[in-house]
């Protein structure tokens, strides 16, 4: 690793005693009823999420994660008794883009995890179920294994349905791996943004869970603009980091798009206050940015955006560049290949000694020990972390997913 990147963090000062009863189950019944942790300026308060508007400056921007959580779990059962759950990531083919890979009909192959994998050794594995009125039947084939995952070729009959209708008529939603239960009815809704519109994700941008569309009405009430940008969330966000330093962590990739209208905001206006809900939607504005340093290092850059892990900390980035200068490469990139959206992929991993250039304000959830959101969180408000999970953990918010929320100011 390069001498100018942090890989020398331990990850072990980012841990905290999280214990089970923290971690909540089940959301509240009134999603815009969960505490809210403020903390600005070394200062800690609370409060019920529906009154954030008041907490933030009229005339501010407030950026949302639009991405949709898909049923991606699909169950199969053998003749033996045996269940096999195959657990779709991203699509492989006959198309990577996500978008595409929804309307697609029998059969297409994608990326997934087996749960009970050594129950299947060999064969094809077929359920039935009803999607829009008919009869189906479903089937799934292992192509190959490969470092934990599979390629499993899915197919259906009817072949006239597309993948989408197949997974939402049998599909399960995917509950995080902390979440000790089965997914029920009420977690269709609940575990899923009202904003949501663009499926993909395996995972909720959770910190958007507690927004309703009274809290956004009262945001546009006060002339807080909203935006729209899609980071669809893969299941590596929740592993955790295992090696004692970050150097060696492999951060994972996940799809981003960003539409015209975000990109010509961010370089039109630097006085509105920035606000990010949820760490999906800061490394996606963060990529952005990045994406408009690189059309300027090499202005010959051509394809989809593609951010690696540790490129902001290599010495070839260090270039003081501002957000304007920045996304006004990003709009002669577009003008010059005739784009409306910015499609691409980010690894991006935000640590202590990061520098943020877009958000003054995140609202995010409460985080796992020695993940690399705790890590995000950790660079936005510094060592204060500690003092904010103690002030949780001692008031009885409730932890991740369907947990309470936190209002950072920036450091």
């Amino acid at each position: 690793m390069n001498a100018n990147l942090p890989g020398s963090i331990k990850i072990d000062e980012y841990k905290y005693n999280l214990t089970l009863e923290k971690i909540s189950q089940f959301p509240l019944s009134v999603r815009d009823e969960s505490k809210l942790l403020i903390y600005e300026s070394g200062r800690i308060s609370q409060d019920v999420f529906k009154n954030i508007p008041q907490y933030l400056n009229d005339n501010s921007i407030i950026f949302f994660n639009d991405t949709k959580v898909i049923r991606a779990r699909l169950i199969f059962e053998k003749s033996t008794g045996a269940k096999i759950e195959v657990f779709c990531l991203e699509p492989v083919h006959p198309t990577r883009e996500m978008e595409t890979a929804f309307q697609q009909k029998s059969g297409v192959t994608w990326k997934c995890l087996v749960g009970n994998s050594k129950k299947w050794k060999s064969g094809v594995l077929t359920t039935f179920f009803e999607c829009s009125g008919k009869n189906c039947m479903l089937s799934a084939e292992r192509l190959s294994s490969e470092g934990g995952y599979s390629l499993i070729k899915l197919s259906w009959t009817p072949a006239l349905n597309l993948f989408s209708e197949i997974l939402t008529a049998y599909g399960r939603v995917p509950l995080p791996p902390y979440i000790n239960r089965e997914a029920v009815d009420t977690d269709n809704e609940r575990y899923q943004t009202v904003y949501a519109q663009q499926d993909g994700s395996v995972a909720a941008p959770t910190a958007g869970l507690h927004f309703t569309p009274d809290v956004l009405i009262n945001l546009r009430k006060r002339n807080i603009k909203p935006f729209f940008l899609t980071l669809h969330v893969g299941a590596g966000t929740f592993t955790p980091v295992i090696t004692p330093t970050i150097d060696q962590h492999n951060m994972h990739i996940e799809r981003v798009s960003i539409t015209r209208n975000v990109v010509e905001e961010l370089f039109k206006d630097s006085s509105r206050m920035k606000i990010a809900v949820g760490t999906t939607t800061v490394r996606t504005l963060e990529s952005l940015y990045w994406y408009g340093v690189k059309l300027m290092i090499d202005p010959h850059t051509t394809g989809e955006m593609k951010i690696d892990q540790w490129d902001p900390y290599k010495s070839a980035f260090d270039k003081n560049i501002s957000v304007k200068d920045s996304m006004h490469a990003v709009l002669c990139f577009m003008d010059k290949h005739h784009l409306d959206e910015i499609h691409g992929c980010t690894r991006l991993m935000i640590v202590p000694g990061y520098k943020y250039r877009i958000p003054e304000i995140i609202i995010t959830n409460f985080h796992q020990p020695k993940s690399t959101l705790l890590l995000l969180v950790s660079a936005f408000i510094g060592e204060n972390w500690k003092k904010v999970y103690k002030y949780a953990l001692e008031n009885n918010f409730r932890f991740l997913s369907y947990g309470d929320s936190c209002l950072f100011y920036k450091n």
